[in-house]
């Protein structure tokens, strides 16, 4: 009967081999799939395990890709490479100092009025504790009992905050000697790179690494001017509304923004904190408020399209997909570092053809638009200063 059955199949047996089966074509997909699979788990094992090595290399490449146009001009002169890169990290170091003494003023400012706003945090609080007590029935005791706890466990973590700050300051040492040595040896990591490739694919990688760099500046170039922007735009509205240490909120929601969505809520948060606490009301409040709303307005719609364009666009998606997974593997430096990175990543993906599928899935819509004059000479600007 079995027998019988195998020289006459039926169509639900022919049915079922089929099914079974698995083409040539279908093996080769599974194996690739794996062979992807295996890849990824690798990658970010080793982006996990290898942080504190990486974090620091990755801060030097971009900042040195930053100042790169710099020290370039600054060679034209005739000036040694060496130098000029020494002489563009101090002005940078000089710009950083000049942030941390704009910090440190507007802090000791605050610290002269600090008793009178934990006065009004007190009052916020016997507040909060009595309408959590009349609503919720936890007694004030017990709120006070738990949030002594908490006080107790902040204590015992000041070892680990001084810890994390030497560790910080090691970290900074070195972005500082790999971006001085980035720049230094480019050539030779250039070359490096050249040497990788066949020799018919040479001048297109060439070619590759010199658009990266470009468009890497005018993002990374673009990216800094917005801040600059966004600290004046804050500033003035922060001192409309009354905010004390207007300049400090300003500078941090400004600096904030290098990590999408998180940040300026971030910064926003901490200073709708500060109105409360300097008793400002519910119209200070609404005022900070709206100072971040009309700066966000502005900021997607005019800066960013004029001063960091669309060149390495990027849809909100993987924008929120590459900060959660740059949290998971690096922490804070992480979310800072994963969208300058991805934006790289993209540069390079719309630059390699077979790539370019990836780069059209990262990127985010592109909007055509004649530029009118002004906003044209902006970006002529920019690209002369990357060329």
């Amino acid at each position: 009967m079995f027998a019988k059955t195998i020289q006459n199949p039926s169509p639900a047996f022919l049915f079922y081999k089929h099914t079974i089966q698995i083409s040539p074509m279908a093996q080769v997909s599974l194996t690739d799939s794996i062979k992807v699979l295996v890849f990824l788990f690798l990658l970010f094992g080793g982006l996990y395990f290898a942080a504190e090595f990486l974090i620091p290399l990755s801060f030097g490449g971009i900042i040195a890709t930053l100042i790169l146009p710099f020290c370039r001009r600054i060679e034209s002169k005739g000036v040694h490479r060496g130098v000029s890169a020494a002489l563009c990290i101090l002005i940078l170091l000089t710009i950083i100092g000049g942030l941390v003494l704009i910090f440190a003023w507007q802090l000791s400012d605050l610290a002269k009025d600090f008793s009178q706003m934990q006065h009004h945090l007190g009052g916020l609080r016997d507040k909060i504790e009595s309408y959590i007590s009349n609503t919720v029935g936890i007694s004030r005791e017990k709120q006070t009992e738990i949030i002594d706890k908490q006080q107790d466990a902040t204590t015992n973590q000041m070892a680990g905050v001084i810890t994390a700050l030497m560790g910080i300051g090691v970290d900074f040492i070195l972005v500082t000697v790999y971006t001085f040595l980035f720049v230094l040896y480019r050539s030779r990591l250039k070359k490096f790179i050249l040497m990788l490739v066949p020799v018919e694919q040479m001048q297109r990688t060439e070619k590759v690494i010199n658009e990266s760099a470009k468009v890497a500046f005018q993002y990374l170039s673009g990216l800094s001017m917005m801040i600059v922007m966004l600290w004046v735009m804050y500033g003035i509205g922060f001192s409309i509304v009354g905010i004390e240490g207007a300049i400090f909120f300003a500078v941090l929601c400004g600096l904030l923004e290098i990590v999408p969505f998180v940040g300026n809520l971030t910064g926003t948060g901490f200073t709708v904190l500060m109105a409360i606490s300097q008793g400002g009301g519910g119209s200070m409040v609404l005022g900070v408020l709206a100072t971040y709303f009309v700066v966000q307005f502005v900021q997607s719609y005019i800066i960013e399209p004029l001063v960091v364009g669309a060149e390495v666009n990027i849809n909100p998606l993987f924008t929120i997909l590459v900060l959660v997974l740059g949290e998971m593997l690096w922490g804070i430096p992480g979310m800072v570092l994963a969208i300058p990175l991805l934006g790289i990543a993209k540069i390079i993906c719309d630059n390699v053809e077979p790539l370019r599928p990836y780069a059209y899935l990262i990127g985010g819509e592109r909007r055509e638009k004649k530029d009118s004059g002004f906003i044209s000479k902006i970006k002529n600007a920019f690209n002369k200063k990357a060329e």
